[in-house]
């Protein structure tokens, strides 16, 4: 189900067409922001490897973003989260190489890579939440 409007909304990630959707909203939502070519690539590369975590790992999930502004800079803030089976070292999760599930585990220390600010939390049996950040360069 998706709700949003450009600037902030929610979309379900239980299918993998869900990944289009993710990839879509993101990317409208950093175009009416004001990001360039450049940032909305990286912000949607990062939003896809995300969702598909979501739908690879856990099955089923929910990304929501919205438009951030600190009074002196712009960007855009999208929350990835999950009731999966959790990730047992999230800090060792977010390291280059690392994969539980035989890939070249690029998910989320890419996105980390991409984005400006992450923050994430999880646990066994607690689900996974992933909170990325992207600022306007000016």
């Amino acid at each position: 189900m998706e709700l949003y409007t450009p600037d902030s909304g929610r979309i379900e990630v239980s299918e993998e067409r869900d990944l289009v959707r993710v990839r879509k909203a993101v990317r409208d939502a950093c175009s009416v922001t004001g990001f360039g070519l450049t940032d909305i690539t990286r912000i949607v590369t990062a939003a896809s490897e995300l969702a598909r975590n979501i739908y690879r790992y856990a099955g089923e999930g929910e990304m929501r973003w919205n438009g951030v502004n600190d009074g002196k800079k712009t960007g855009i803030k999208l929350i990835f989260e999950d009731h999966g089976p959790g990730i047992a070292d999230i800090e060792t999760a977010l390291s280059e190489g690392f994969s539980t599930g035989r890939s070249m585990g690029m998910g989320l220390p890419g996105a980390k890579r991409l984005m400006d600010e992450v923050e994430s939390e999880s646990g066994v049996d607690q689900g996974t939440k992933v909170v990325v950040c992207k600022w306007m360069q000016r």
